[in-house]
């Protein structure tokens, strides 16, 4: 990410919260360590951490999620972003489980963080402390395939192309289920889906509605929804994120699409992601995880 002055004035318009997300992406100065984290193989010994933020940190005594379990498969494994918390993989496993049991079609798993977190080459700003993974809207139940054949593996997106409303014949009830299910415990923090699709949870209504809060709407995840997890209690390395609003968060969803456009235009070319790593001021804590062997 490039400049905190880059953006253009057509996105004056972008709410004070949404600015101040960005700015979590856009973090100036030079980064704490130039260690190329997307190399490290193997993650440090030792309880799990989550160190810093998702979008400034780090993950020491990290766990690798199995490939493939009851409920779900990871995909695209040559990344090796399969690594997490502690609490994130047992959250994924059961997470898997009860898809299995519950009559869902089996999900693809996609990023987690790398063996010790920190900024990736590509892909994200986030997912660096461990806390972070991209579930997949699969469309039927996929078939069950060894790691190597599920590297190319794809899904279309949910969401018409301008943005506007779901793909009618691609979006199911199983999909809402799913968002459901995974939003429920009480360690998830947040889940980041396209406006689109909290636009259709939200009109779907149910009894309790206190899980939509949590629902996020953010561009981009229009063919899988990003699960966030919680710094635990007494976890002092680990900065929790910004509370959320109070509500479901409903009542908000008509100024994403009767609005000025909103956060369903294209973000500025000088916003979207690099391939080259993102320039981040990383705890000092993160030193330390950068250098053992």
């Amino acid at each position: 990410m490039h400049g905190r002055n880059a953006i253009s004035a057509r996105y004056r318009y972008l709410r004070p919260s949404l600015l101040a997300f960005l700015a979590l992406l856009i973090v100036p100065g030079a980064p704490a360590q130039a260690q190329n984290w997307w190399t490290t193989s193997h993650p440090t010994s030792g309880p799990a951490r989550a160190i810093g933020s998702p979008a400034a940190g780090c993950l020491a005594g990290g766990v690798a999620l199995p490939l493939e379990g009851p409920g779900y498969q990871v995909v695209r494994t040559s990344r090796k972003r399969y690594f997490g918390h502690l609490r994130l993989i047992l959250y994924i496993r059961d997470l898997g489980r009860q898809i299995a049991t519950g009559a869902l079609d089996t999900v693809y798993v996609g990023d987690l963080s790398q063996p010790r977190g920190g900024p990736m080459s590509y892909g994200h700003a986030s997912h660096q402390n461990g806390l972070d993974v991209d579930i997949w809207l699969t469309p039927g139940r996929p078939l069950l395939q060894p790691a190597r054949l599920r590297e190319d593996i794809d899904v279309p997106s949910v969401v018409m192309a301008d943005g506007t409303a779901l793909v009618r014949a691609v979006w199911t009830s199983d999909h809402a289920r799913l968002v459901h299910l995974a939003a429920r415990p009480p360690e998830v923090d947040r889940i980041f889906v396209h406006p689109a699709i909290k636009r259709e949870l939200c009109r779907m209504g149910g009894g309790d509605r206190s899980w939509l809060r949590k629902v996020r709407p953010w561009r981009g995840h229009s063919a899988h929804f990003h699960v966030r997890l919680a710094c635990a209690p007494g976890e002092e390395e680990c900065l929790p994120g910004q509370p959320l609003p109070p509500g479901d968060g409903c009542d908000e969803m008509d100024h994403y699409f009767n609005g000025p456009g909103r956060t369903l235009l294209p973000l500025p070319k000088e916003l979207l992601p690099s391939h080259r790593p993102p320039k981040v001021a990383l705890p000092a804590a993160c030193a330390a995880v950068a250098k053992t062997t």
